[in-house]
């Protein structure tokens, strides 16, 4: 059974940070592109970050670029999202998603596995 299990999320003051993690289980986690998504109350879906299966290549949005950092441990099965220099607009559900076909694609449509989602809520 797949299971994909976020947690970390939380309330913090705008300029703060937090890590946000994904504890994978039910597949073969090394093999699989990993990432997060998130989404806003009343907007759509929107890719934040991927990271290949050994962590060689990330590709982040241009809206976090320079403030969040994805980043994997194959051993522990995990996946992260550090979070720094957080603004209001960062607040959202934050989803992990993993394919083992999506090759650090951007679109949610490439990826078949998605946890249940954290809230980020950041205040100003």
């Amino acid at each position: 059974q797949v299971q994909l299990v976020e947690s970390g999320g939380g309330l913090v003051q705008a300029g703060g940070s937090l890590r946000v993690s994904c504890a994978a289980s039910g597949f073969t986690f090394s093999t699989y592109t990993m990432g997060w998504f998130r989404q806003a109350p009343g907007k759509e879906r929107e890719f934040v970050a991927t990271i290949n299966w050994s962590g060689a290549r990330t590709y982040t949005a241009e809206s976090v670029k320079g403030r969040f950092t994805i980043s994997r441990d194959n051993a522990k099965n995990t996946v992260y999202l550090q979070m720094n220099n957080l603004r209001p607009e960062d607040t959202a559900v934050y989803y992990c998603v993993g394919d083992r076909w999506a090759t650090n694609s951007i679109q949610s449509r490439s990826y078949g596995y998605w946890g249940q989602g954290t809230q980020v809520t950041v205040s100003s």
